[in-house]
């Protein structure tokens, strides 16, 4: 059809949720202020609070330990932190491991100087090298503090899932701390912060359907805890202050109840589409390359190289179909360059990668327009060298 146009990019955002807009429509009618002792702020006081049941209850956490950010890279630049307080008592981190596959968010460390931040290597399949990591642990000093190791989830380019339950086996054997970005994984696969033995796990609203602007730090425990980020009135037991964002919190946390009910259901659709789509793309193109295909990803994700194609090339080739999808993360104010994740797994990084990503409201109607437009840009390439 003629103007038709395909969203296939959320793992970039996903688009609101109706339940997710009715609770921010009835928390924008609310006056109060969560913090204000009278009926009025008692009342956006218990909107906050049962967002935050409903945000715990996605990744299995306790409902106290659940910290609202504006974003999660706010979370994760909370997080990254060389200074931490056990109870009353200080206690520091000397160096931050980041593994070298991690979003821009933890890849730049937070709060870490970057004399501080040492890169975990990624084997050629694209999940960490627990080899390496555990080489890395041993020769930490063991006199001059404890390590903090991030390692996400699912990558947010190829969706690849990482072994964060032998990873924090690993750190936690030396003393050390884990924090784990589960932005693309919550509502995704099944998470529970304490089956992964995380420290702490970041995710964020719009990635499951809830408002672009609000974020959470989920801790395992409630004893260790980094020092603010943000200070102010003491909001969020003094973890981040500022008035709570009341419509994007009450969204965030409807998004989640939506997303832990139907996690299942949406998998296994999902996984079936994403099959048909890289069985179809395969058929059109037999020398594409699937990222990741041959470990365990995130149902929705396709993260290919097309020889001849580069991802800028390609991006605008597929827009001009009408399919909006990404040339890797949708996070770097629009630039498209070098894919550090593929660099990262010993990949043609020049090429570059396209994402095409899939959600709850993809239809078959849509793969079959998008493996049409996948066929006639894997033509033109193939005659002229380019898809324009």
């Amino acid at each position: 059809m003629a103007g038709k146009r395909i969203y296939l990019d959320w793992n970039a955002t996903a688009p609101l949720l109706n339940e997710a807009r009715e609770a921010m429509l009835a928390a924008l009618a609310m006056p109060g202020n969560p913090s204000s002792v009278h009926s009025e702020g008692r009342a956006a006081r218990a909107l906050v609070e049962k967002a935050r049941r409903q945000v715990a209850s996605l990744v299995g956490a306790e409902t106290q330990h659940v910290v609202f950010t504006s974003t999660a890279t706010e979370a994760a630049n909370l997080a990254l932190s060389p200074r931490y307080r056990m109870g009353r008592s200080p206690l520091s981190l000397t160096r931050l491991y980041v593994s070298a596959i991690e979003h821009p968010a933890v890849r730049l460390g937070g709060r870490f100087a970057a004399e501080a931040i040492t890169e975990i290597a990624v084997t050629p399949q694209g999940q960490v090298d627990l080899a390496a990591l555990e080489a890395l642990l041993a020769a930490h000093p063991a006199d001059a503090g404890l390590p903090l190791v991030a390692v996400m989830l699912a990558n947010n380019e190829t969706g690849i899932v990482q072994p964060i339950a032998e990873i924090a086996r690993l750190v936690h054997g030396k003393g050390g701390l884990l924090v784990v970005d589960a932005v693309q994984a919550a509502g995704r696969i099944p998470v529970n912060i304490a089956a992964l033995d995380a420290d702490f796990l970041m995710i964020s609203a719009h990635k499951l359907g809830g408002p672009k602007g609000a974020g959470a730090l989920i801790a395992r425990g409630e004893t260790l805890m980094p020092e603010p980020l943000i200070r102010g009135g003491g909001q969020e037991k003094g973890h981040r202050g500022g008035t709570e964002n009341l419509a994007g919190i009450a969204g965030f946390g409807a998004a989640c109840e939506i997303a832990e009910k139907q996690l299942i259901e949406r998998n296994f659709r999902i996984a079936a589409l994403r099959e048909k789509l890289e069985e179809g793309m395969r058929k059109a193109a037999p020398d594409v390359i699937i990222h990741g295909a041959e470990v365990d990803r995130i149902a929705n994700t396709t993260f290919f190289s097309l020889p001849g194609l580069k991802a800028e090339t390609g991006q605008i080739a597929f827009d001009l179909e009408g399919v909006a999808l990404s040339a890797g993360a949708a996070c770097s104010s629009g630039k498209v360059g070098q894919s550090h994740v593929l660099t990262a797994m010993g990949r043609d990084a020049a090429l570059g990668g396209l994402r095409l990503s899939l959600g709850p409201e993809t239809t078959e109607e849509d793969i079959d327009h998008a493996l049409a437009a996948f066929a006639r840009i894997a033509a033109r390439r193939r005659v002229t060298g380019h898809a324009a």
